[in-house]
């Protein structure tokens, strides 16, 4: 049949067109520019909101991390978090489509801890520019769920910078006139300062708040709203308490729960999640992997060789609704016979009580590091301290004998448990190595010495160590509303519903470790004192010896308590009768984190006795 030269002209169009699409690109570009997104919308129904995906109702189970997409499916997740786009992201986005798994793209922006400047306005653009180009990159990949539009960069100060939020918001804008299928993201940490109020004021065009919280992740549905917030969340991290957020023990050390123990923290914050059903649309565990951050271990659902903990059996089980099969090894005790602060050289015991669910022989392999430098990362790489294979002198299923190092510092030594069917756990005890000849004691305090009592008497400590959000503190040493003794107590406010604060009892006055002084007080048995709370429910942190080994002159002892405070006065009691109290420089503390409301607590006469 002819063809006329009209049709001929667009026949020879069509072909030029295909060749230049196909010629003009790479062959993945091509393949991804074939590629079909899937379809994210965020709806509200009532009041509730939700993500729908695919036109179904959409939760997020998810977990962040790069480890076993296999077991995340087989767990029952059905979401992965990334923070940033590299040249791993196509494969790990191409295996999650075949498996089933949704993600939430991480697009990293950079932080201001890391020398970038948001005031730069060419920095800025660079910045800009790459995102989109991720965006472009990967917006029709049928396994993108949400754009995650950075991760903490707001976390400086009070997290109000409107020159980071503007960032974010021209960000956001931008990408849903590239991708009207996808929902945007930016992920905070916790709720604290006024980050929730600048978000919502500033980034109309962020869909969804992503918040990463570890304590007090339980807390989130009811400090979000505290905070302003009204726009739909994930909690895009959970797992156990930050390292930050553990107090550090009387070697100045972090004591790190087991696996076991870890489990029930994945299980309480999923279930306190799950129950808001207005604005929690999901949460992402962390981590689905392994690394070290301040231990190898303490945020790992996964061990280094891919092996499954306890937490993962709780997720699977919250997930699914199924039980595994194959439970993790269960650790109930990991013990260090005699004391944790060694001579160089010294030879150390310690037990293990580990079990297995079904029966199943352990094996158990025993390690020790030294110590990380630090505890506190904001996430940053941290490289893994020195092994010394060489110092396990003995092991077995539940005993090791270990020689420490000649080298003073912190170490940790640790038991791996599996089953030998993929399921395992572990944990560790951290020992400190040091020869403290030459320690400079305190000053001999004559006893009882006092901490705090009336007004006007002479007191061994000052409250002069204000920590976290100091402004929201207020301390009234001559209160007179219901004194337990004589004509005054002491008066202890925190007026945010968030966040957290405290108050340090010092000597000398201001010094956070770095000069000489503090009390000798050997013979010492008890340290006592009286409290209450205006409503009753108080839950409040009280110690001693907040100084831990890293600062030049530390506390030789520490010990500390969470208590919940009745309206009643109530007498609290350390016993100290078996430390070692050669130099306490903070001999009181007390610390308090936001509880929705704020807090109003009473104390009076403390002292050691």
């Amino acid at each position: 049949m002819a063809v006329d030269r009209f049709s001929e002209t667009c026949l020879w169009f069509i072909v030029i067109l295909f060749l230049a699409v196909f010629l003009g690109m790479s062959g993945a570009s091509a393949q991804e520019s074939l590629q079909q997104p899937t379809s994210v919308t965020l709806k509200k129904f009532g009041n509730q909101w939700q993500l729908v995906r695919n036109g179904q109702p959409y939760y997020v189970q998810g977990a962040g991390g790069d480890g076993s997409l296999d077991l995340l499916r087989i767990s029952g997740g059905n979401s992965n978090r990334l923070w940033g786009v590299d040249e791993k992201t196509k494969a790990r986005l191409d295996e999650a489509h075949r498996k089933g798994i949704s993600v939430a793209v991480g697009l990293w922006l950079e932080h201001e801890r890391h020398g970038f400047d948001y005031s730069d306005e060419s920095q800025v653009s660079r910045q800009f520019e790459s995102v989109l180009a991720a965006v472009n990159r990967y917006k029709n990949h049928p396994a993108v769920l949400v754009w995650g539009i950075g991760n903490e960069m707001e976390n400086v100060n009070e997290g109000d910078d409107p020159r980071i939020w503007n960032h974010i918001q021209t960000l956001a804008a931008r990408i849903k006139q590239i991708d009207p299928h996808h929902p945007t993201m930016t992920v905070i940490a916790g709720t604290g300062g006024k980050k929730i109020q600048a978000l919502h004021d500033l980034c109309p065009s962020i869909d969804i708040v992503g918040i990463n919280s570890y304590g007090p992740a339980p807390s989130v549905p009811v400090i979000y709203r505290k905070a302003g917030g009204t726009k739909p969340y994930i909690v895009t991290e959970f797992g156990p308490r930050g390292t930050w957020e553990v107090s550090q023990n009387s070697i100045g050390a972090i004591e790190e729960e087991t696996s076991t123990k870890k489990a029930e923290t994945y299980r309480l914050t999923y279930q306190k999640l799950k129950a808001d059903k207005e604005l929690c649309l999901g949460s992402y565990a962390f981590l689905w992997g392994n690394k070290q951050e301040g231990t190898a271990t303490w945020f790992g659902l996964l061990l280094a060789d891919g092996k499954k903990t306890a937490g993962v059996d709780a997720l699977t089980e919250l997930w699914s609704g199924i039980r595994p099969s194959n439970l993790c090894p269960a650790i109930s005790e990991l013990a260090l016979s005699g004391a944790n602060e060694v001579k160089p050289g010294a030879t150390v015991q310690l037990s293990l009580k580990a079990a297995d669910p079904e029966e199943k022989p352990l094996n158990v392999r025993w390690e020790l590091y030294s110590e990380s430098k630090s505890y506190v990362t904001g996430g940053d790489f941290q490289a893994a301290p020195a092994s010394y294979k060489d110092n396990i002198i003995e092991s077995s299923a539940d005993h090791a004998t270990i020689q420490m190092p000649d080298s003073v510092g912190l170490y940790r030594v640790y038991a791996f448990v599996d089953d030998g069917d993929g399921g395992a756990a572990v944990a560790n005890v951290p020992l400190r190595v040091s020869d403290s000849n030459g320690l400079s004691p305190g000053t001999k305090a004559d006893l009882p010495l006092v901490v705090y009592d009336e007004p006007g008497e002479t007191a061994a400590y000052v409250p002069s160590g204000w920590m976290g959000n100091a402004e929201a503190i207020s301390l009234e040493p001559n209160c007179t509303d219901n004194p337990k003794f004589g004509a005054n107590c002491l008066e202890f406010k925190y007026s945010r519903v968030d966040d957290w604060g405290g108050v340090v009892w010092q000597s000398p006055e201001g010094d956070w470790g770095e000069r000489p002084g503090g009390y000798d007080l050997t013979g010492a048995k008890k340290l006592t004192f009286w409290a209450r709370g205006s409503a009753g429910g108080e839950e409040i942190k009280f110690g001693f010896g907040i100084l831990g080994r890293e600062k030049k002159y530390f506390d030789t002892a520490k010990d500390e308590m969470t208590v919940k405070l009745v309206q009643d006065w109530k007498q609290f009691t350390f016993s100290v009768s078996e430390a070692d109290l050669t130099r306490i420089k903070s001999g009181f503390y007390l610390t308090v984190a936001g509880q929705g409301n704020p807090i109003k607590i009473f104390l009076d006469k403390i002292a050691f006795e």
